[in-house]
């Protein structure tokens, strides 16, 4: 059974872009890359065919990874209730001492920490979900035991 996969509309324009790109110009530059080195004669040892063959398998591969992604998106919708924490949502945290942090809860795919999107399958975001603000949340990582408060949720 296919699992779905969270995804916000913006990131999925973003893969429809990279799926386009990559069974279009990509794959006629990596084509022609293929006819150029199966023309220099013997491809036991034609390092340029090999790295070509590699770099058609990768392409493939990714695209196959695209369609699968897309066809089994779903898409988070704007939630009218922004009394709890659900995806979609960009929560507002603090840790003692420190100052506050802002996080948009995303799918697993779109996940990218250093840019504030965390994905609700990560332990801070599985913590954070269904919570209010105000709540003290605790949550166990990687680097240790985080408690932090929620302060506002957008």
């Amino acid at each position: 059974m296919n699992e779905p996969i969270y995804l916000t509309a913006e990131g999925l324009e973003r893969l429809k872009a990279e799926l386009k790109e990559l069974t279009g110009p990509r794959r006629a530059e990596l084509a022609a890359r293929l006819r150029a080195a199966i023309q220099m004669g013997d491809l036991s040892e034609n390092a340029d065919y090999h790295k070509a063959k590699e770099d058609q398998a990768f392409l493939e591969g990714r695209i196959q990874e695209l369609e699968y992604i897309i066809r089994n998106a779903v898409i988070i919708e704007k939630e009218p209730n922004r009394d709890v924490v659900g995806l979609g949502s960009h929560v507002t945290i603090q840790e003692e001492d420190l100052p506050p942090e802002t996080y948009h809860i995303v799918g697993a795919k779109e996940a990218d920490p250093r840019n504030g999107r965390i994905s609700n399958e990560s332990p801070i975001g599985r913590a954070l979900l269904n919570r209010r603000v105000g709540d003290v949340v605790e949550v166990e990582t990687p680097a240790g035991k985080l408690t932090f408060k929620i302060l506002k949720i957008e």
